[in-house]
């Protein structure tokens, strides 16, 4: 592990010009935007000579070079808060409370504000580019024979552009909390960044020309409604009058003047089209594959290499990238995959060979270990586990003990803290020991028990037996599709059959005190209130909206992060497929029992999630938007990867596999795949 100072080498060498070059083609970019923009605005059918003069006698005006001037402040703005904001791994709200707490939090709510104001900017640029009646705040009124001199009065126009500056500009930040605009996903197909800015391009387009759309229908019929407030605000502060002899636009007729419409209309494009344009920039310079060095030849740039930066926690992307190298190197360098197998110097030990399978079976298992506690909690109507009384350290269910399978103490540390990580924290390291496992709830599993809970996932899981008919293993019952099941593959009793050691003692059992410890007064009274609050909050129907899990939404959660164990996922196969022929040493094959042990277990826990009820076995269609929602299908594409990945490996080594030690449940899943029939 290296420190954080080594790690943001990074982000100063890579990340950062990274980004300055994406603001900097943005920029670059915004001249043929606003050219074009001035030529649809003044757009004249009749007049097509004396629209193309005006058109270029005000693009070199000095007022259109410094609204110019703005627009790029405003463009390098929206570039610096796409390197603040953006993120690797999506945050997906379970609930519409959990989304409202998003929303309302006070960083998102500094990000409204300041797109707020560029929205503003950006259509009084447009204010000014249009021209006539949309130029000034304020016009002189018309002066009657009594007044005793000018008075200046409100351009409602130039009003109502800037308002809906503004709204676009709020739209834009809660649309980008709402659908992940921040998010940075990876491409699987490798390509230029010329042609995939080419073939993103009208995507964009039309996802700017839709949304300012949508955006200027709903600020039509708010300003209809509520337009005399700003308008009221603005002439008391400005000290500003408004003509009577021109009708408000707050009416149906005034509304629906078809100028008015397309000027508002296309500015909101041009606004949008142009913050598009960056984000989408900013994606496909930041995601560029990087390619690092697989061992240095001198100590200081030891912390470069793939071995060192794989095992890092932070920057996120820094590790995406890293496993995106291993995953490429393992399919397409023959060159780089030699120098994985090689042996260190002097000592002729594989250490980048256990530095990359080490963390790659670590991810992998840290998934599994995920996957099964999420299973319980759902079969175990959403409580946690209970502790056992004492001095009993032993887990609450035999899956938990022992997810690892045979060799596997060698490769990695047990890590508690699994059944509690979110996907974003999930690669943080644990020092505390395997016995201090808590027992708790992941945060975006489905709550069961709650009465703000499905009632048909309720009935689904049936219903609950009293604790003491349970066996010492479980500490409630599961649902019935769960208990047809027969035992799992990460039982307690397959362990011990792998490592030769007899099966764990139950432990010693509680002494008649303790048996007999009732909970007191207080406690109980506390749990009653507890109790009756809930069933009170249930039976009202905004409370049930606000906190119902979304569809899905648990499972999208769990697997947010899975791009990671994707290319671990090739990665390991490719180069366990490639070391048939490659790996000299055999140093593969001495980790190859634990790799296909850690592959089936997850193939086991990917399946059962899959059973689970609200998990949807086929991939949504994704909407035609600027919000990636590609992690929606990350599940799916986990699923057919690990399936590859297993295929991979029993393709190329064929009936050897017959003489890889593992247990007879393992040898007859591995069959299967041997076969064919999986």
């Amino acid at each position: 592990m290296f420190s954080s100072d080594q790690s943001c080498w990074f982000v100063r060498k890579v990340i950062c010009w990274r980004a300055v070059a994406s603001m900097a083609w943005s920029v670059l970019l915004l001249l043929p935007t606003t050219a074009l923009f001035v030529l649809l605005s003044r757009f004249s059918l009749f007049h097509p000579i004396l629209w193309i003069s005006e058109c270029l006698s005000l693009l070199t005006s000095a007022s259109a070079i410094f609204s110019f001037i703005l627009l790029c402040g405003v463009v390098l703005m929206v570039g610096f808060f796409n390197l603040e904001y953006y993120t690797v791994v999506p945050s997906i709200a379970c609930s519409k409370i959990a989304l409202l707490g998003q929303v309302l939090h006070p960083r998102q709510f500094v990000h409204s504000l300041v797109h707020c104001i560029m929205g503003v900017v950006v259509a009084w640029c447009c204010a000014f580019t249009i021209g006539g009646r949309y130029r000034s705040l304020g016009h002189p009124c018309t002066q009657d024979e009594s007044s005793s001199g000018p008075e200046m009065c409100l351009n409602e126009y130039h009003l109502v552009l800037l308002l809906v500056g503004a709204f676009i500009g709020y739209s834009h930040s809660l649309v980008g909390v709402v659908y992940n605009m921040n998010y940075v996903s990876f491409h699987t197909m490798q390509q230029y960044k010329y042609l995939r800015f080419k073939g993103a391009l009208p995507l964009v387009v039309k996802a700017s020309a839709v949304q300012a759309l949508y955006c200027l229908r709903t600020f039509l019929l708010l300003y209809f409604f509520m337009g005399y407030a700003p308008r009221a605000w603005i002439c008391k502060t400005l000290d500003l009058n408004i003509n009577s002899s021109i009708h408000s636009l707050d009416s149906v007729s005034s509304l629906l003047d078809l100028s008015l419409l397309y000027h508002l209309w296309i500015s909101g494009t041009f606004l949008l089209l142009t913050w598009y344009i960056t984000v989408l920039l900013f994606r496909i310079f930041v995601t560029e594959v990087y390619s690092f060095p697989v061992q240095s030849t001198f100590t200081e740039d030891a912390h470069q290499c793939l071995p060192k930066v794989i095992t890092g926690t932070q920057p996120m992307i820094l590790k995406f990238l890293a496993l995106q190298d291993l995953a490429l190197l393992s399919q397409h360098s023959p060159s780089r995959r030699l120098e994985v197998f090689s042996l260190s110097q002097p000592g002729g030990h594989p250490h980048i060979w256990t530095a990359l399978s080490k963390e790659c079976l670590s991810l992998l298992s840290d998934l599994t270990e995920r996957l099964v506690a999420h299973h319980d909690t759902v079969a175990t109507n959403g409580r946690a586990k209970s502790q056992s009384t004492g001095g009993n350290k032993r887990s609450t269910t035999s899956s938990e003990g022992s997810v690892t399978s045979v060799g596997m103490e060698d490769m990695k540390t047990p890590r508690p803290g699994a059944l509690i990580r979110t996907p974003g924290s999930v690669f943080l390291r644990s020092s505390v020991g395997a016995g201090l496992r808590t027992p708790l709830t992941i945060p975006f599993t489905p709550d069961l028990d709650s009465p703000f809970s499905s009632p048909a996932l309720r009935r689904l899981t049936g219903p609950l037996e009293p604790q003491g008919a349970l066996s010492p293993g479980f500490s409630s019952i599961q649902s019935p599709h769960v208990m047809r099941r027969g035992p799992k593959l990460w039982s307690a009793s397959t362990d011990s059959q792998l490592n030769g050691s007899p099966p764990p003692s139950p432990g010693p059992a509680p002494s008649p005190s303790q048996a007999q410890l009732k909970p007191s007064f207080l406690v109980t009274f506390l749990q009653n209130r507890k109790d009756q609050v809930k069933h009170f909050l249930a039976k009202r129907m905004l409370i049930m909206y606000l906190f119902n899990k979304l569809p899905e939404a648990s499972s999208q959660a769990l697997f947010a992060d899975s791009q990671v164990h994707i290319w671990a996922l090739q990665g390991l196969s490719h180069l366990v497929a490639a070391s048939f022929s490659e790996d000299q040493y055999g140093i593969v094959q001495t980790t190859l029992p634990t790799i296909l042990s850690t592959l089936l277990l997850l193939q086991e826990a990917v399946d059962r999630h899959f059973k689970l009820p609200h998990t949807s076995s086929k991939p949504g269609h994704c909407s035609c938007s600027m919000g990636d929602d590609s992690y929606k299908t990350l599940r799916f594409a986990l699923r057919s990867t690990l399936k590859t990945s297993v295929y991979r490996i029993t393709a190329t080594f064929g009936g050897h596999l017959h003489a890889v030690q593992m247990s007879a449940e393992h040898r007859k899943r591995l069959q299967h795949f041997l076969e064919y029939k999986e």
